[in-house]
């Protein structure tokens, strides 16, 4: 079977949080539920737009929209677990950018990767119903 592989860049995260997991992220195999990554993801998006004076509806003349998704598991997640979660910036272009999310967790001392995430984000006029151009305010955060 072939995986899914993101690739990050070399650069220093734009943004580095801290999200607790907790019982409702967990699924009937008792750790991190497929469905929460995402959530949690856009938590941690939501957390960095917020620390550079941004929202998802508003980074100037238009909001973000998410264009497509990658997940790649590398281990469980358990409630309890603290995950640190790095965001990176990749593939700026006028429309778009991909936002690239390191989440692992510490359990004895011990770094334990949980997973990769690559969000690709695009500008969205959403009383227009269709992409838009970054500002470049906005790019320059990128």
């Amino acid at each position: 079977m072939a995986r899914v592989k993101i690739h990050f860049p070399g650069n220093s995260p734009l943004f580095i949080t801290k999200i607790p997991l907790r019982i409702t992220d967990m699924n009937y195999g008792n750790h991190l539920g497929n469905d929460r990554i995402l959530a949690i993801a856009q938590e941690a998006r939501m957390q960095w737009l917020q620390s550079i004076g941004y929202s998802e509806l508003h980074i100037g003349h238009c909001g973000l929209i998410m264009a497509d998704a990658m997940v790649c598991y590398k281990n469980e997640g358990h409630y309890g677990d603290i995950l640190d979660i790095e965001l990176f910036s990749d593939d700026l272009t006028t429309f778009s950018f991909d936002l690239l999310f390191r989440v692992t967790a510490e359990r004895a001392d011990k770094k334990i990767m949980i997973a990769e995430i690559k969000t690709g984000m695009a500008g969205y006029d959403y009383a227009a119903g269709k992409i838009t151009a970054l500002p470049d305010a906005f790019r320059n955060q990128l």
